[in-house]
């Protein structure tokens, strides 16, 4: 039987589209994946989280870090990542990119063998490169992506619910 693991980096504070939220949109996501499917859970976090809680300011260091190719020091590792076969990789639309934290994460694991379903909420850029990147990283096999409005997430969390369902149920979890 595979065993499966959803890791994800998500924000809360101000953001686009939904004000200030206690809940970051990919963790709703997240959690929801992970209750369906069974599945282990694990949210990137960074070590110095010193990134503004405001969001212009917020994307304004995202810009910064993607031309720079931070990789930002994150606080804990999955010690156990070569156990799972699937993993659910969540994160938010940065500037057509991950934030920068997933690949501090993406580059410290052998992803031989494993199959990668990347989820993206956004407020208009859908996956856009996403998948491509994480492929280019991981060199894993890709499943079809799934992307949402972070809104809908926020706000409309049964239909996000709905159809979290249907694309779990499209790639046959």
């Amino acid at each position: 039987m595979s065993k499966n693991l959803v890791v994800y980096f998500s924000r809360t504070h101000e953001q686009y589209g939904v004000g200030n939220i206690a809940e970051g949109n990919t963790a709703v996501l997240a959690k929801i994946i992970a209750d369906k499917t069974g599945a282990d859970i694990f949210e990137v976090r960074l070590k110095n989280d010193n990134y503004p809680t405001s969001y212009t300011p917020l994307t304004e260091i995202a810009l910064k870090e993607k031309k720079a190719g931070a990789r930002p020091e994150i606080m804990a590792d999955v010690e156990n990542f070569a156990d799972y076969d699937t993993v659910f990789l969540g994160t938010p639309n940065w500037w057509a990119d991950l934030p920068m934290a997933l690949y501090t994460f993406m580059e410290a694991h052998d992803w031989s063998a494993k199959k990668v379903a990347p989820f993206v909420t956004h407020e208009g850029s859908g996956l856009s490169t996403i998948p491509s990147k994480i492929k280019a990283v991981t060199g894993a096999e890709m499943l079809e992506g799934f992307e949402l409005y972070g809104h809908i997430a926020q706000n409309e969390r049964e239909k996000a619910e709905e159809k979290v369902v249907k694309w779990l149920e499209k790639l046959k979890f």
